[in-house]
C-alpha cells in the first residue's frame, strides 16, 4: 500500500512534532533534569509516536474498505495494528 503525500501530511508533521519534543528529552537528562519530569515528557513523546502509528494504520484501513481493487492484505494491516497496541 502507498500512502499519499496529501494523506500522510498532518501524520509526518506530528511525527517532527515529536523528533523535535524528543530532542528536548534528551537535552532535559543530558542537564540532568528531574527524573519525574524526563519521563513525563518522554511518555509524551511515545504518546506521539504510537498516535502516529495508528494514524498509517487507520489511513490503510480506509484504503482497504474504499478501494475495490486495493491489493492491501488486511491480514498483514492488522498484525502492524495489533504491534503498535
Amino acid at each position: 500500500m502507498d500512502l499519499e503525500p496529501t494523506e500522510i501530511k498532518p501524520i509526518v508533521t506530528r511525527m517532527k512534532r515529536a523528533h523535535g519534543h524528543l530532542g528536548s528529552v534528551i537535552r532535559m537528562m543530558e542537564d540532568g533534569a528531574d527524573c519525574e519530569a524526563v519521563l513525563t515528557q518522554l511518555a509524551a513523546v511515545n504518546k506521539a509516536l504510537s498516535r502516529a502509528g495508528f494514524a498509517i494504520v487507520s489511513t490503510g484501513l480506509q484504503h482497504c474498505l474504499t478501494d475495490e481493487d486495493s491489493d492491501v492484505d488486511i491480514a498483514k494491516m492488522e498484525k502492524l495494528f495489533l504491534a503498535l497496541a
